[in-house]
């Protein structure tokens, strides 16, 4: 140690004590602004983690509340057809409906049906299954087990 302390004594003993006190300050205002700058970002860090959490969070939530209120649709006021006559799908529609099936009547069509929660839009399958609907390319086909 003190061999250290000798070496130093050294150093600064040529030197002007007003330059070393300013070299010394100097080292010391860097090293604060080193840890200030590393306190401000970790500040930063774990605001910008809370906001992503609580995103993630509502996201989820009306994941699920879509979720729910594509599975109660049919039970709501002015779905498009009886409960008795929807079947759920899934994907990539909601559900397929054959109005008058439940009260043993003759089916006259097929309703497509998607359930959207908000302002969600279509996807881009979505789209393509509804114009196929409109244009009339639909067919029926028959599968027979071997």
């Amino acid at each position: 140690m003190s061999a250290l302390l000798d070496s130093v004594r050294s150093v600064l003993s040529g030197h002007d004590p007003f330059l070393i006190a300013l070299l010394l300050f100097l080292l010391v205002y860097l090293a604060t602004g080193i840890i200030i700058g590393l306190l401000i970002q970790r500040l930063r860090d774990q605001s910008l983690i809370r906001r992503e959490r609580e995103d993630a969070v509502r996201r989820s939530r009306a994941v699920l509340a879509g979720l729910s209120g594509e599975q109660l649709a049919p039970l709501l006021p002015g779905f498009p057809c009886e409960a008795g006559d929807v079947r759920f799908v899934g994907k990539p529609v909601d559900y397929v409906a054959f109005p008058g099936m439940a009260e043993g009547k003759e089916i006259k069509e097929v309703v497509f049906i998607e359930v959207k929660t908000g302002s969600a839009g279509l996807s881009r399958r979505e789209k393509e299954i509804k114009a196929a609907v409109k244009a009339g390319r639909v067919r029926w086909a028959e599968y027979r087990l071997p």
